[in-house]
């Protein structure tokens, strides 16, 4: 468990690298890390500079805190994320973002790489994240277990309006504008590191999931704790398997092969929403 200290000490680190005041973040799920390359005026921290932050050890996840301008915003994009399976707890996969609203952001970007699980999905589209299910965190694995700290929010969290309205409406204006396939739907959260099995994806799309991913869900939990708005994008980066008797395996690779398709796409709508950010 941290307090609220710590937090604090992370942010007061990283305003002594910076020039600029962020108000909204980014978090840039596998091999989507290079948007924070586009930033202006770019103050790059390693995590491993800044007290108390996890160390992603995935490949496709750069390692790196990015502040600087884009579409004339000051954001502070994370260059990769830490996860559940690499075996760090909850607390400390959430960690940054506690960190970003200390920092004084106000609104919270993430994307993902997920699996479609929704047959109308193919590899390359966007999903804007409308709703989720964390699954692990309905059983009691999630972030906000333990000691409440009212500072930090408050101790029961509501989650019928978890994604911001405006910014998915504002999203799927940019998409059409530029012809890009973007889907509304749920995300499914799990805690990986194996991909599902068939069963499982039937089960999956069973219980309403729309893509499947092993991450996102609890950033998302505690940016609602602590009052942001959210919104969230998953890139559909393989299709899942739901039958058994089939030649067809997933793996890491394809998920990074899919960012080439992805990434563009992804870029513009984020672009485009923080272009004319929704008041």
């Amino acid at each position: 468990m941290y307090n609220r200290e710590e937090f604090q000490r992370a942010a007061e680190f990283i305003q002594s690298r910076i020039s600029a005041q962020p108000s909204i973040g980014l978090v840039l799920g596998s091999g989507l890390g290079k948007l924070a390359d586009e930033l202006a005026d770019r103050a790059v921290i390693p995590y491993a500079d800044i007290p108390g932050w996890p160390r992603s050890t995935v490949v496709g996840h750069g390692g790196n805190l990015v502040v600087g301008e884009l579409e004339g915003q000051i954001v502070a994009a994370q260059q990769g994320r830490a996860h559940f399976y690499e075996g760090y707890t909850l607390q400390e996969v959430t960690f940054p973002v506690r960190v970003m609203k200390e920092l004084g952001i106000h609104s919270l970007l993430l994307t993902n790489a997920a699996g479609g699980v929704n047959p109308a999905y193919q590899v390359g589209d966007i999903m804007l994240l409308e709703d989720h299910i964390n699954f692990l965190g309905l059983a009691g694995a999630n972030p906000l277990m333990g000691p409440n700290d009212e500072s930090l929010g408050l101790r029961f969290v509501g989650m019928s309006q978890t994604y911001d309205r405006p910014l998915r409406q504002r999203a799927l204006e940019v998409a059409g504008e530029g012809g890009i396939p973007l889907h509304s739907g749920v995300y499914f959260g799990l805690s990986g590191p194996f991909f599902e099995t068939p069963a499982e994806i039937r089960m999956i799309r069973a219980l309403g999931g729309d893509a499947v991913g092993m991450s996102t869900v609890n950033e998302v939990l505690v940016a609602r704790h602590g009052g942001l708005r959210v919104m969230a994008c998953s890139g559909i980066t393989n299709r899942a398997i739901d039958v058994v008797d089939t030649e067809l395996e997933t793996n890491h690779e394809e998920v990074l092969e899919a960012g080439a398709v992805i990434v563009p796409r992804l870029t513009t709508i984020l672009k485009g929403v923080l272009s004319n950010f929704p008041t």
